[in-house]
């Protein structure tokens, strides 16, 4: 149920989009699963309209696929799909860590130690939700250090998608336990001022994502 006590200054269809696209973006509404107007009206305390309106909008973004006869359906990530996101992430966050290394300030890369510590607790505890969070937050506090407008836009732009993807590729728990290490090279060359090391450790992290998803392909639950 949604709380529109607090977000009743909003119009509902925005509300609900915002919702949906939320859940779909988080996983919690799988890749190739059914959505049921009626159903997901009743969950989120709203009439079918506005719940109608944000399957259209979210069918633009792609985010959705809707069959003659069979209804929508979360739209499935393919491997393609996968490397084709890591493909143009590589060259932004390559970019990114190089710039950072020459700008970030003293008080940047304290956060961002901070933020790899709380990966790794995260990591230990199992938590994957706090592990996404601090996997965020650590490559945006690399953008953010860059102090460069357009590359900060692209990288927002592609946020979205990076984010479905990473509650898809966190299914393979080894994959984060290595990422321990990957944030720390990027973080040793950041704080060390090596511009060269630090884009050439942000690619290998990157290679290394991609390598997972060409090896073995994420489950998507149906």
């Amino acid at each position: 149920m949604l709380n529109f006590d607090i977000q009743n200054h909003r119009p509902l269809r925005e509300i609900v989009y915002e919702e949906l696209k939320l859940l779909i973006l988080t996983g919690k509404i799988s890749p190739g699963m059914r959505l049921m107007e009626e159903e997901l009206a009743e969950d989120m305390g709203v009439s079918r309209t506005p719940i109608r309106e944000a399957i259209r909008k979210l069918e633009k973004e792609g985010l959705i696929t809707i069959e003659p006869r069979r209804g929508a359906y979360v739209s499935q990530i393919s491997t393609k799909d996968m490397v084709e996101i890591l493909e143009v992430r590589q060259n932004m966050e390559g970019l990114a860590a190089e710039l950072a290394a020459q700008r970030m300030s003293e008080e940047d890369k304290e956060k961002l130690r901070n933020v790899a510590k709380a990966y790794e607790e995260a990591v230990a505890a199992g938590d994957m939700a706090e592990m996404i969070r601090c996997d965020t937050a650590f490559h945006h506090i690399i953008v953010e250090a860059t102090q460069n407008k357009i590359l900060i836009q692209m990288v927002e732009q592609l946020q979205e998608m990076v984010l479905r993807f990473r509650y898809i590729y966190y299914d393979n728990f080894k994959r984060a336990e290595q990422m321990l290490s990957e944030h720390q090279a990027i973080y040793d060359a950041i704080a060390g001022g090596d511009m060269d090391i630090a884009r050439e450790s942000a690619n290998i992290h990157i290679d290394r994502l991609k390598s997972l998803i060409l090896e073995e392909p994420p489950t998507q639950h149906k």
